[in-house]
């Protein structure tokens, strides 16, 4: 028998060690602050749709959508015993609107807005390393990295990140200080440079799909601009990675 969207997600969330290994979340900082960053555009667009400004970052938009919608008691019952295991609200609520907009999804959607799937990216997040931290000085800590999450209107123009794949993010995740390069007209491979305690690393991220050493990265950064590279930021060396896997498969 198929499992219903709401039991897949359900399952998927079950997975999730909220307060998880050091080792393993440390792993993911890079990769989940670049599915954070993706999700609060995501939310500000879906916040926007549904006049639901006030409740931005983590909320349950179900309600919005369709206020009489229900899961079935048996998915009900099931997610309210989980929900008693995650730590924070704004988990649980992201968490219960993941497994409600799953259902909505395939049973109403006429009813959704041509939008991208909203908690996605945040239950990415999730398995990748566990809960975040809101502070008192306005910061989300992602285990490893404070983040500050701005405002609504700030993310509505933010650049999309193209895909969610696991090869794009794990591609991202690595050690030390990282800057993205590529020339300027979109030619040549996406270079980068990883600033450690006591060496310096530079890498091209090859069509093997995988990084490798590289000598073609100047020195310094004046050498950079005079070779006609420019630095990217990491959703756009995540989407050139996207690309770049793309064409690879095809």
């Amino acid at each position: 028998m198929t499992e219903s969207p709401s039991s897949v997600m359900l399952n998927r969330l079950r997975g999730v060690e909220w307060i998880g290994d050091w080792d393993y979340t440390m792993g993911h900082v890079m990769s989940r602050r670049l599915l954070m960053r993706e999700y609060l555009r995501r939310a500000a667009l879906w916040a926007q749709a549904y006049s639901a400004e006030g409740e931005w970052p983590f909320f349950d938009v179900t309600e919005r959508i369709d206020p009489e919608f229900r899961l079935s008691p048996e998915i009900a019952a099931e997610m309210e015993e989980f929900l008693g295991t995650v730590p924070e609200w704004f988990l649980r609520s992201t968490c219960a609107g993941a497994v409600c907009t799953a259902e909505l999804r395939v049973k109403n959607q006429a009813q959704l807005p041509d939008l991208p799937d909203l908690y996605e990216p945040l239950v990415l997040f999730y398995e990748r390393g566990g809960e975040f931290v809101r502070d008192n000085a306005g910061f989300l800590d992602l285990t490893g990295v404070l983040f500050r999450p701005g405002t609504l209107r700030g993310h509505l123009g933010a650049p999309p990140l193209s895909t969610l794949s696991d090869v794009v993010l794990d591609a991202v995740d690595a050690e030390g200080r990282i800057s993205y390069y590529a020339a300027a007209d979109g030619q040549g491979p996406l270079l980068r440079r990883r600033e450690l305690r006591d060496e310096q690393c530079d890498e091209l991220f090859s069509r093997g799909l995988q990084w490798e050493p590289t000598e073609q990265l100047p020195s310094s950064e004046e050498k950079v601009k005079e070779a006609g590279l420019v630095e990217l930021d990491e959703t756009e060396a995540a989407n050139l990675i996207g690309v770049m896997v793309a064409n690879t498969s095809r």
